[in-house]
Formats: C-alpha cells, structure tokens, sequence
C-alpha cells in the first residue's frame, strides 16, 4: 500500500485518537455521573464530527461515496441503539453505580474499535476472494432479522457468559465495587472487581452486534475506508447517546420490529446484488422510512396507552399541546 493511499486511513486514526484523549483525559479524568446536558453536548459533538467527515467523504470521493458513507452510518447507528437497551439491562442487573458506567462504556468503545477493525479486515479479505459469502452475509442478516421479531428481552448473565467464566479461572473476584478499578491488590494478591466482569460482558455484547452490523454495511459499500469509518464514527458516539436515551428508551414500543425491518430489507439487498443492485439512495430512503414509522407506531401506541389508562382510573387522559 502507497503512501498516499494509507494517508487518509493515518489521518482518521489520529482524529479519532485525538478526541478519545480529550475525552478520557480531560472532561472525564476524574470520575462522576453524567448528566442529561453533558451527554447532549457529546452527542452533539460526535455527530456534528460525523457529519463534517462526511462532507469530507463527498467532496474528496465524491457523491456515490457520500451517500454510501451516510447510508453505513445511519445503519450502524440504528442498530447501535438496541446496543444501549442491553447495556441498560447490563448496568440494572449489576447495580452498576451511575459515576462509573463511563469508565466501563469508554473502554468497552475502545475494544470495540479493535474487534470492529479486525472483523471488516476479515469481512473484506472474504468479499474479495470469494464473491459467494456475500450471500451468506444476507441470509445471516434475514436470520438475525427473524430472531430479532421473536426474542424476548433478558437480563445478560455474567455467570452465563463464557469470557468471563475464562476470567474467573485466572483471577480471584472481589465481592463488590472498589471505586472505577478494573483490578485491585488485597494482601498482595491481585484482584479482579465486578466493574471488569461487566466489561467482558459490554465488549461481547458489542461483539455480537458488529457481527450483525458490519455485514449490513457491507451490503451498501465494499469500500473498506467507507465501511470502517462510518462504523467507528457510528459508535464512538454511542456512549453519550447511551446517558441520552436511558430514560426514553423504553417508550419505543416498535424500534425493535423497526430494527428487524432494517436487516430483513439489508439482507434481502445481498441476496438480490447479482440480480438487482438498489442504488445507495433508494437504500437510504428505505432505512429512514422504516426508523420513521417504527417511532411514530410507538408515539401513537404510547398515547392510546395513557388513554386507556386515563380511561379505566376516571381520570381525563392528558392533553398534548
């Protein structure tokens, strides 16, 4: 590979590097609970960062690649939010306290980056050599699509969850939290505590969903610069969409059958390349729709809810200005 050609690949890396450490070793340095206004803020600097880059991606490989980068981003970032209601399940089931819940999704993103960039290594090498897997890549997503529509939510399992089974024959745990330590030294012996035990847990639920999104994204571009960034700036940001969203959530009745939706229609799109490839707009409109109508189907079945409610305790329903 030139020079010229790992220039942007450098470049990106030193960005994303750049804003992980003002991240970390500025504004987090310390520990404490995140607001409401402070994950905002984040939310709003990962996506304005995104959206410059993307600027960035039309105006240097043009209009086809612009749309293929903000296709992969909206993609990842859609499924990214089922991401966030396990790790509310995660926190809840650990009683994980609020001011270290950072700490673990900060590192959990960094060993995301690793594991997505290793997997889209693999993915690519694969689609290169040999065309047919990208079949194989569609019917894994229709699957995960099904399964989607008929799982029920559960509470992740440490106990269940064979890395950390792995962990605990190498280190003794302790029996709680020593403040935001991974590790810790009790009478010379070296300590695993429960907050690492929930970052084996976060890094393998990650794991799990880039194996379901990267191929997606795969199915829209199989440019690997396009795949991996717009998958990183996709999840960096997912730590601060996590303290936005926690408390609303659980209101979108229908974003799962919407995310279902979205890799049934992604799916479909690998199995149909040969024989029909849907332009990268049409895909895009496809994917906005469906995140559209899965929020509204929610608003609206949440507003019936309280006037059923409002309705059986003979009190008026509330009024929405």
């Amino acid at each position: 590979m030139e020079w010229s050609s790992m220039l942007p690949w450098v470049g990106f890396l030193a960005l994303v590097g750049v804003m992980l450490a003002i991240d970390l070793g500025i504004f987090h340095r310390d520990a404490h609970e995140t607001t409401r206004r402070e994950a905002l803020a984040w939310t709003g600097v990962w996506i304005g960062l995104a959206i410059v880059f993307n600027i960035g991606v039309f105006f240097f490989m043009g209009k086809d690649s612009g749309i293929e980068w903000f296709t992969g981003y909206l993609i990842e970032k859609s499924l990214a939010v089922d991401n966030i209601f396990v790790f509310l399940l995660i926190f809840s089931a650990f009683a994980v306290p609020a001011i270290y819940q950072h700490r673990v999704l900060f590192w959990g993103i960094i060993g995301a980056l690793v594991m997505r960039a290793i997997l889209i290594s693999f993915a690519n090498v694969l689609l290169d050599s040999f065309h047919w897997v990208i079949y194989v890549f569609g019917a894994f997503l229709i699957f995960t699509g099904i399964k989607f529509l008929r799982e029920q939510e559960h509470e992740p399992s440490l106990e269940g969850n064979p890395l950390v089974r792995v962990a605990k024959r190498f280190f003794p745990v302790t029996d709680g939290y020593h403040g935001q330590r991974f590790f810790t030294r009790i009478g010379g012996v070296l300590y695993m505590t429960p907050l690492f035990l929930v970052l084996l847990l976060v890094e393998t639920t990650d794991l799990v969903f880039a194996v379901d999104s990267i191929p997606a994204i795969f199915a829209v571009t199989s440019d690997p610069f396009i795949v991996f960034t717009s998958n990183i700036l996709a999840i960096l940001g997912l730590r601060s969409l996590y303290f936005v969203l926690a408390g609303y959530l659980s209101g979108l009745t229908y974003l799962k059958q919407g995310l279902a939706a979205i890799l049934l229609f992604v799916g479909a799109k690998m199995l149909l390349i040969d024989i029909f490839k849907i332009p990268a707009l049409v895909s895009l409109a496809v994917i906005v729709s469906i995140l559209a109508v899965a929020v509204i189907a929610s608003m609206r079945k949440n507003a019936a809810n309280e006037k059923l409610a409002a309705a059986q305790s003979g009190e008026p329903a509330p009024i929405k200005s």
